[in-house]
Order: structure tokens, then C-alpha cells, then sequence
């Protein structure tokens, strides 16, 4: 008797069906249990100062100041989230009034994504941007509590209900975040539905979904850890900043995107460290990439390997600084001690940096 077995094309729908099983096994062991920063008095008033006074508008409008100057809803909730942790009521009161009138203007409660000093109207993107709105609602709820102030926690709710409404969205067996309302889900594009894991902050879970439980925080975040360790299970082990999610199959570099570990991506272990979750493999994985030795924080293709660019600023600096000395505890070096503010994004990753580290691991620093 002569057995036929399938050609190997056949078989990968079924590899990537078990592989899938399998992630899905690791990721319901775990629970929604991560540890995020008490936030208040984790950033020197000196270096609040630098911050906000290169960043922040008197009028509450955070800058960014190497993408034309414009707004957005991430850098809104990002300095939100500074003032707080910088203790400004005043500067936070002034960035949420902001942020309120100028950005919370769509009729689901999001936050549209842009707004543009040099454009009348000066939001011409009306879509959303579900990072910004994880962090304006985490930032409002943080302080609501922290400063016993109902207007903040109200507004939180109302918009933790947005974010699970419309940016919830399922696939296959995936329930994952979609990073806007329109334009990323499987009926709006040929490879969609496409995700960014660095829109995913962990620490954010657990208190949105404590003011919205009728959505499913708790599996979001499950499967987001899930799609991550799916993404940096190939040679180059690194997520793209765009992913595919297409017929449920292998995360792939989305279409249209360059096939990129960027920008965005190497937020995603800053992420992890401020919600506490030091125990995943990738995370060592990384640190010894970044290590001095090695190339160091870069912008990486993740299908050839290739180093597009090296970052060597403070803000980008300090990332694996914070990586080495949450998994081994080793201290940060002297040079990224004092904060030394450039352009916003990077120091933006400074600060929230230097908030975990002086919080969670003062012998470092």
C-alpha cells in the first residue's frame, strides 16, 4: 500500500492552525494581572519643567515638534499622563480642556487622532487613534482617583465605553484592538484586519476595565500578548509596526507599510515594563539585542534583518538602560541620568521611562 501525504502546501493552513492553538493555550493560562505605576510623584518637578516647557502649549495643546508641529490624541494622553505623574493639577487641567474641546469631537466619544495648527479646519483626519485613546482615558481615570475628582473619572468612563464599542473587534479566534474606528478592519482593506501591538498599553487594561466591564478587556489583552509572541517567533524576532491579521492566519508586515521593527514598535517593551510584565521570553531576547555590543535600539526590516537606522538618542537610549536593569538590575549609566530634552517623541519615552524606573527600581538610578 503506498500512503500519499499531503504536499507541504497543503499542510501549512494546519501548522498554522496548531501554532495558533497553542499561543491560545499560553495566552488563557494568564489573567489580567498587571502592575502599574502608582503614577503620582514619579518625575521630578525639574524635569516636568523641561518638558513642559518645550512641549506644552499654555492652552494645554501638547507639540509634536518633529511632525510639523501638529497635535494628536497619543501626545495628548501622554502629557496627561506626565502631569500627573509630575503632580501639575494646573497643567493637566489645562491639557484636558484641551483635549476635550479640540479633539473629543466625534459622535462614538473617541478622540479624533489629529489636529493641525497650519490646516483650517484644523482637524482634517476625523478618524481616531485607539493608542491616544487608551491613554486620555488611563490618565483621566488615574487622576479622577488620585485627586478624588469625579469630572475625571466620568469622563474616563465615558470614554473606556467608546474604546470597547468601537475598536473591539474579533477575528478568527483573536479579539484584538483595532488602531481606528475605520480604515483596519477585514471589510475596509484586502489584508485587514491590521493591527499595531504598540498600540496595546498594558498598564491602561486593568483600570479601563474596571470602569467599562461589559467589554472584553481581559481578553484583549490576553490576545494581545498572544499576537506578540506570534509576531517575534520568526528569525528576525521582532514585530513589524503594521501586522496583518488576515484569514486568521500568520502575523505578516501589513501592505502599504514598510515591513519595519520602527517607530512604534520600540515602545512595545516600555510598555511591558510599566505594567510589570518582566517575565516574558522576547524581553531578554531584545535586551541582548539592544545591548551595546549588538546594534543597539534601531529601526529594523523584519523580514531581511536589515538596520534602516540607528537611534541613538537619550529617550531611545534609556529603553534598553530600563530593559537591562528590570530583567538583571543593572544600573543606568551616568549619561542617561539628567534629562535632556530634544524632540518630543523621545523624550516623551524618557520620561515615562525615568517615572518606571525611579518608581519600580530606584537602585538602579
Amino acid at each position: 500500500m503506498t500512503i500519499r501525504l499531503p504536499r507541504p502546501i497543503q499542510l501549512l493552513p494546519w501548522l498554522f492552525a496548531a501554532f495558533f492553538l497553542l499561543m491560545a493555550s499560553i495566552a488563557s493560562s494568564q489573567s489580567l494581572s498587571v502592575q502599574p505605576l502608582n503614577l503620582v510623584g514619579t518625575i521630578s518637578p525639574a524635569d516636568w519643567e523641561a518638558y513642559r516647557s518645550r512641549f506644552v502649549e499654555d492652552n494645554g495643546r501638547v507639540v509634536d515638534t518633529a511632525n510639523g508641529n501638529i497635535s494628536h490624541s497619543e501626545g495628548q494622553g501622554y502629557g496627561l499622563l506626565l502631569a500627573l505623574a509630575a503632580a501639575d493639577r494646573r497643567s493637566f487641567e489645562q491639557i484636558w480642556n484641551f483635549t476635550f474641546t479640540e479633539l473629543l469631537i466625534r459622535d462614538d466619544g473617541l478622540a479624533v487622532w489629529k489636529w493641525d495648527p497650519a490646516s483650517k479646519p484644523r482637524v482634517t483626519d476625523r478618524n481616531n487613534a485607539s493608542d491616544g485613546d487608551l491613554l486620555i482615558a488611563y490618565a483621566l481615570a488615574r487622576a479622577g482617583t488620585a485627586w478624588q475628582e469625579p469630572r475625571y473619572t466620568t469622563a474616563a468612563q465615558k470614554l473606556a465605553k467608546a474604546i470597547g464599542k468601537s475598536t473591539f473587534s474579533l477575528s478568527g479566534r483573536s479579539m484584538f484592538l483595532l488602531p481606528g474606528a475605520q480604515g483596519f478592519g477585514a471589510g475596509d482593506r484586502p489584508d485587514g484586519p491590521v493591527i499595531n501591538l504598540s498600540y496595546w498599553v498594558f498598564e491602561t487594561f486593568p483600570v479601563l476595565a474596571g470602569l467599562a466591564p461589559e467589554y472584553e478587556w481581559n481578553r484583549v489583552w490576553r490576545d494581545g500578548v498572544m499576537l506578540l509572541q506570534q509576531s517575534t517567533s520568526g528569525r528576525v524576532r521582532l514585530p513589524a509596526d503594521w501586522i496583518s491579521l488576515q484569514n486568521g492566519l500568520q502575523p505578516r508586515p501589513a501592505d502599504g507599510f514598510p515591513p519595519e521593527f520602527g517607530y512604534n514598535s520600540l515602545r512595545i517593551p516600555l510598555y511591558l515594563l510599566r505594567a510589570g510584565m518582566t517575565d516574558m521570553e522576547w524581553l531578554r531576547a531584545l535586551k541582548q539585542r539592544w545591548s551595546a555590543e549588538n546594534e543597539g535600539v534601531a529601526v529594523v526590516n523584519v523580514v531581511t534583518g536589515q538596520v534602516r537606522e540607528r537611534l541613538t538618542d537619550q529617550g531611545y537610549a534609556i529603553l534598553p538602560a530600563a530593559l537591562a536593569c528590570a530583567l538583571d538590575g543593572t544600573p543606568v549609566p551616568e549619561a542617561l541620568r539628567t534629562f535632556e530634552p530634544s524632540l518630543y517623541y523621545p523624550s516623551t519615552l524618557y520620561l515615562l521611562a525615568k517615572s518606571l524606573l525611579g518608581e519600580k527600581y530606584p537602585q538602579c538610578v
